[in-house]
């Protein structure tokens, strides 16, 4: 099976030299519970600048999840990924933090402090978070097209429970307009593009219930290299719209466009026409999604192994995985083998019984709606959301 770039034959040569950084090197060019509350234990310090042993590093100091050192639904706080634009912000003190809420579209501009969000009736959700630009690396590796921005695997993904306040209380206190149509969160990493990360979100989206301001993480306080004091939660859209330390809120009777919805955030390329002033289409929702929880490329012995992996999906719970082990000419159905809060990911798992040689195994879900991942994905300049399957290489010895 050709596999962009490269041969597959030219694809295994490189995996018997030594593994995934071989491969990578040769194929790259120029380089929650839903429902009610849980109680948030505070004071975490492994928390804090999380120990990068476990992970795959990236330059600008990103942290990649290793999706095989994952055994459960939760994300584990240790091993979640990181994608943060600056570190100006890790040194918080929620004493004097503050949120000020303003805008031409709010009747009375609020300033909440930590205490008074902790006040707010809280709620808990487990929900993925998955950076758009999740697998961007396939881009080169199977297309032969290389994108700009971290080159990602498959570990820009995680699953966690988050407890917080509803976006729309805060927005509501302050006296919304009835016809708003923008609300942009503005980070405090004051290092980052426009001097604060920052994302727009439509009104509607902004009061949905399930929007939040969380300030807990898998039941205790928000970790620092994830937001701490406060951070937002947007399920379902890709992880960048879930705003890090989080310090204002600006809400407006107009679309307000920033980098990130006009040349960062947005496709672009051929097959995406440009939506002026954004240079292409900006993204808002994820895509349907599935990886095996399996180093990437693995070595097996030969014999039965029981696969595992995760599958997500924006549109509703995954309602089907599907597998193949001779490059997608034959499909077989895995199990789900958890259950799947309203924003969660879902596991899944599958016998294979394999022969010594050289193998890519590959997965695909399909949501509740119907939806599944592309035989491909058009190009965009940025690498993003890309989903198509991703073909696994194993050696079996």
């Amino acid at each position: 099976m050709p596999l962009g770039g490269i041969s597959r034959r030219d694809f295994l040569r490189l995996l018997s030299l030594g593994g995934a950084a071989v491969v990578l090197a040769g194929c790259t060019r120029g380089s929650q519970r839903a429902g009610g509350a849980v109680a948030v234990v505070p004071g975490d310090p492994a928390a804090f600048f999380k120990d990068p042993a476990p992970f795959i590093g990236h330059p600008g100091g990103v942290l990649e999840s290793r999706l095989e050192l994952q055994h459960g639904l939760i994300t584990p706080n240790r091993l979640f990924f990181v994608r943060n634009n600056s570190d100006t912000a890790t040194h918080i003190d929620a004493t004097g933090w503050r949120l000020r809420v303003e805008g031409d579209a709010v009747e009375s501009p609020m300033t909440f402090s930590y205490d008074d969000i902790r006040a707010l009736p809280a709620r808990s959700l487990v929900c993925y978070l998955e950076c758009a630009g999740n697998h961007r690396s396939m881009f080169d590796l199977l297309q032969g097209r290389q994108a700009t921005g971290t080159q990602w695997g498959t570990g820009a993904v995680g699953n966690a429970e988050w407890t917080g306040a509803a976006l729309r209380d805060v927005l509501v206190a302050a006296g919304m307009a009835a016809d708003a149509v923008s609300v942009l969160l503005v980070g405090l990493d004051s290092e980052a593009p426009e001097g604060g990360f920052r994302r727009v979100l439509p009104a509607w989206k902004a009061l949905h219930p399930d929007t939040l301001l969380a300030y807990g993480m898998n039941g205790r306080e928000l970790p620092r290299d994830h937001g701490y004091p406060l951070r937002a939660v947007v399920p379902g859209w890709v992880g960048a719209s879930s705003i890090k330390w989080l310090g204002r809120i600006v809400v407006s009777h107009e679309q307000i466009w920033t980098r990130n919805n006009t040349t960062s955030y947005v496709l672009i390329g051929g097959g995406y026409p440009a939506e002026p002033p954004a240079e292409g289409q900006p993204i808002t929702a994820q895509v349907p999604n599935s990886a095996l929880a399996l180093r990437w490329p693995a070595e097996l012995p030969a014999g039965l192994h029981v696969m595992r992996g995760y599958a997500h999906s924006p549109n509703g719970p995954i309602a089907a995985v599907q597998w193949s082990a001779d490059g997608g000419a034959t499909w077989r159905d895995a199990a789900l083998t958890s259950s799947q809060p309203q924003y969660s990911w879902a596991q899944f798992a599958f016998d294979w019984r394999a022969k010594r040689g050289e193998h890519t195994l590959m997965t695909r879900a399909i949501d509740a709606a119907g939806d599944t991942q592309p035989e491909t994905v058009p190009y965009n300049a940025k690498g993003y959301l890309f989903n198509q399957p991703l073909p696994h290489p194993v050696r079996v010895v």
